[in-house]
């Protein structure tokens, strides 16, 4: 689907909780808002098919994804144009699709996300043992999880074998994972009730992502299941953080905008009492229920 070359049209979130974060409901929850840190830029879009097809498009379509990054490296160059390269993972964006970046407390970015009219895919790479069979045992722990939190969990067959189906009251999800060497990538595609059926758009487009997704592992040693590290394009690490600059500044002009209605009069300054300097009890479980944070 996405393996040709295409002409430039106009164009129209994984936490990592510990060493594994097998699932969150609030991370995964569908919501036709817009996203908060949207990327759209023209260089990342796909538009129509055209006639032209060269050889290296050419050997990818007749390949079945995901693929190595020492296999396919060579070929990579003369496509580069038609993906997106995160660093641990390069993946092709759909027609119409923007990106939706996650970043960590401290501001590193820690997934990226992107937001189709029919849901949202996020593609995820993770250390793994020479030997195959890692997403079999965290497909398994992850239907689990699903279903102790009150989700409707299946296990389907898909292209790469085992697929989790969850409909949870947040969004409906569909995992899917595939092993590799030394490596272990899981797509998570999330929608509106429905979404996430076998034969939906939102499936097709996860699946025709994934069989183009290239993933580059490295050479260091990492612990098993621990995630591969997110790189943005400088470009859009730029963009993010102009916006946060804005952003910022914005908070810094409201801070100073009531600290001087303050100081006219208008909002008397009543200073707190002892009680209100005192931590409330059970904050800290009320911070970490609202973070979404399990004990």
């Amino acid at each position: 689907m996405f393996g040709r070359k295409k002409n430039r049209g106009a164009a129209p979130e994984e936490r990592h909780d510990g060493e594994y974060a097998e699932y969150d409901d609030a991370e995964y929850g569908y919501d036709d808002a817009e996203y908060d840190a949207e990327y759209d830029e023209s260089e990342y879009q796909a538009a129509e098919y055209d006639d032209g097809y060269d050889e290296a498009a050419a050997e990818f379509a007749e390949r079945t994804g995901p693929y190595d990054f020492n296999d396919v490296s060579e070929l990579l160059d003369k496509v580069a144009d038609q993906r997106l390269d995160l660093g641990s993972v390069i993946v092709p964006v759909p027609p119409g699709g923007q990106l939706q970046v996650e970043m960590t407390p401290e501001g590193a970015p820690q997934a990226v996300h992107l937001a189709t009219q029919h849901g949202r895919i996020t593609v995820a790479a993770y250390a793994a043992p020479k030997s195959p069979g890692q997403w079999r045992s965290v497909a398994a722990d992850l239907a689990d999880t699903l279903r102790n939190d009150g989700a409707q969990v299946s296990v389907q067959q898909g292209p790469w074998g085992r697929e989790i189906h969850a409909v949870t009251q947040g969004a409906d999800l569909r995992f899917i994972g595939v092993d590799g060497h030394r490596w272990m990538v899981r797509l998570v595609a999330a929608g509106p009730s429905g979404a996430a059926n076998e034969g939906q758009p939102l499936v097709a487009a996860a699946r025709a992502i994934l069989s183009e997704t290239i993933v580059r592992r490295g050479d260091d040693p990492m612990p098993v299941r621990e995630p591969l590290p997110v790189v943005l394009p400088q470009e859009l690490a730029d963009q993010l953080a102009a916006a946060h600059q804005q952003q910022v500044a914005a908070q810094q002009q409201a801070v100073a905008a009531q600290l001087a209605a303050m100081n006219t009069g208008q909002h008397p300054v009543i200073p707190p009492s002892p009680e209100d300097t005192q931590p409330r009890r059970g904050a800290e479980g009320s911070a970490m229920q609202q973070l979404g944070l399990n004990g």
